[in-house]
């Protein structure tokens, strides 16, 4: 039985892969704009593409794209899916997720996903460790980077992880048909990422504080306005307090969760000149 994974070129999707390879597990890789021989197309906003990538596939490991999840549940239940993996977001929690830009989509997925006859499996992690990947710029510059929050707490969790957590979901049915909160194994603040991140680069990973209006002017043309808001809004309530760590990485995946000095190794070069 094929398990179809979605948004081949994302962090967790492209580990994952690597793991049903390397076990022998069948598998397909899709993409909006496949770029290897063994890869469908599949635009999660195009419904058009959706027969040829679920034709076969038992089950689905999912990224949240709400415009067209309607369609893609009714097409995967006419498939002979059984079983939907989703990488959702653990936002979904917060209070007022539904008008929230940062949990919106996330959570309308969920709910189409759960009105469904197919199995779901929710995957709802905290914060990427890779988000840092956004400080490489000024860091490689030597700039310092601008925080509007430098005592904002997040739990970041390393992709490795979430592509096991996703291996045991779809390769084991005992842990299937659940929710899973999946965090790091550490509350951190921005400023503590940075000061890890400066200690295995050997170099000091500086600050600086800036308003919410300085830092949503230097991110205006990338960042939606919206979105920025929100994302503000987010780290403020986080300032000072520590974000809740689960155990759901272990749980899943027979390890404790890996660190987030963990992933400044194994992504060291992505921050040097």
């Amino acid at each position: 039985m094929s398990i179809l994974v979605t948004g081949a070129r994302g962090s967790v999707a492209r580990g994952l892969v690597s793991l049903l390879a390397a076990r022998g597990v069948p598998h397909r890789l899709a993409s909006r704009a496949p770029d290897t021989p063994d890869a469908v197309h599949c635009d999660l906003g195009d419904p058009a593409t959706f027969p040829g990538a679920l034709a076969g596939a038992r089950s689905v490991f999912l990224y949240a794209e709400a415009s067209a999840i309607d369609a893609f549940v009714k097409e995967a239940v006419t498939a002979g899916v059984e079983h939907v993996v989703l990488l959702s977001s653990s936002s979904v929690l917060a209070p007022g997720a539904a008008d929230s830009p940062l949990a919106a989509a996330h959570l309308a997925v969920e709910e189409a996903l759960l009105a469904s006859p197919l199995r779901t499996t929710l995957l709802r992690p905290g914060s990427f460790a890779s988000n840092a990947l956004g400080w490489a710029r000024s860091l490689k510059s030597g700039r310092p980077v601008h925080l509007p929050h430098p005592g904002s707490h997040c739990d970041p969790v390393h992709e490795a992880d979430l592509a096991e957590a996703a291996f045991a979901v779809l390769t084991d049915p005992a842990l299937a048909g659940r929710a899973y909160h999946l965090t790091g194994p550490q509350s951190l603040t921005f400023a503590t990422q940075l000061a890890i991140l400066g200690g295995v680069l050997g170099t000091p990973a500086r600050f600086e504080a800036v308003t919410a209006e300085q830092w949503k002017a230097e991110v205006d043309g990338y960042i939606p306005g919206p979105y920025a808001e929100a994302l503000l809004d987010y780290w403020a309530a986080g300032d000072g307090i520590p974000a809740e760590i689960t155990d759901a990485v272990e749980h899943l995946t027979g390890h404790p969760a890996r660190s987030f000095e963990t992933w400044a190794h194994d992504h060291a070069e992505a921050f040097r000149a």
